[in-house]
C-alpha cells in the first residue's frame, strides 16, 4: 500500500509536539539509532524543510526533537534569503517533496544587532562579506525606526519584522514555492525561537496549518 503523503498541517503538528517535548525536558530523541542510519543510506524523505539562522543555539533537530533524515536544514547568519537558500528550498519542495517550510528566527540575534548598529551615525565600516550578509536585514530596522517614537530600537521588533520580510522574500523569489503554496501542497511557518524558554512562536503562517496548536 502506498503511504499517504503528509499534509502541511500534520507535519507542523508533529513539529509543535516535538518542541513541546523539548521545552518540558522530556525529549524522545527519535530515529537516531544505527538502524535509522542504515535505513537512510540509500535515500532521504524528510518531513519538513527548515531555514534558520546559523546561531549555535538553533540546533533544529534538538529544538523540535527530531532524528536523522527528518528535517532538510538550510542555515545562514540572520536567515537571509539568497540564491543558494532559494535553490536549496526549491530542491526540498520539488525533489524531496516536503509539505512544510519552517523559517526560524530567534531573539538576541547577532545579525539583527549588527544591522541595527550599522544604521547609527557612528557605525564603523564592516568587512564587505559581513555587510552583504546583514544588509537584507536593514530594511526591517528602517521600518521599525519609521514606525517608532524616536527612542531606542527594539531588537525583537526588528527580528520579527525581518522574519516576516524573509517569508515574503522567499515567496517573491521562488515561483516554484509560491505555486506549491497556492495549490495547498506546501505551507510556510515563520516562527521565532525563544532562547531562554525553548519555545517556537509562530509569527507568520502562509498555508493551512491553523489547527496545529
Amino acid at each position: 500500500m502506498t503511504e499517504t503523503a503528509p499534509t502541511p498541517r500534520k507535519v507542523w503538528q508533529e513539529m509543535v509536539r516535538g518542541n513541546t517535548r523539548f521545552v518540558s525536558g522530556e525529549p524522545q530523541h527519535p530515529r537516531q539509532d544505527v538502524e535509522r542510519r542504515h535505513e537512510l543510506a540509500t535515500g532521504q524523505k524528510p518531513r519538513a524543510a527548515l531555514f534558520g539562522c546559523s546561531d549555535s543555539r538553533l540546533a533544529a533537530e534538538i529544538i523540535f526533537d527530531k532524528g536523522l533524515g527528518d528535517l532538510f536544514v538550510v542555515r545562514n547568519a540572520g536567515q537571509v534569503i539568497t540564491d543558494s537558500v532559494v535553490g536549496s528550498l526549491e530542491y526540498a519542495v520539488a525533489v524531496l517533496g516536503v509539505p512544510l517550510i519552517v523559517v526560524l528566527s530567534h531573539d538576541a540575534c547577532g545579525a539583527v544587532a549588527a544591522a541595527i548598529d550599522s544604521t547609527t551615525p557612528e557605525a564603523a565600516a564592516l568587512p564587505p562579506n559581513i555587510w552583504r550578509q546583514i544588509a537584507p536585514i536593514v530594511p526591517a530596522v528602517r521600518h521599525v525606526i519609521q514606525s517608532g517614537d524616536g527612542g531606542q530600537i527594539d531588537a525583537e521588533t526588528v527580528g520579527r519584522a525581518h522574519l516576516r520580510n524573509t517569508v515574503t522574500d522567499l515567496l517573491h523569489a521562488s515561483e516554484l514555492i509560491s505555486d506549491a503554496v497556492a495549490e495547498g501542497r506546501v505551507a510556510i511557518v515563520g516562527a521565532n525561537y525563544r532562547l531562554a524558554e525553548g519555545t517556537t512562536v509562530p509569527e507568520i503562517i502562509v498555508g493551512d496549518v491553523e489547527d496545529a496548536a
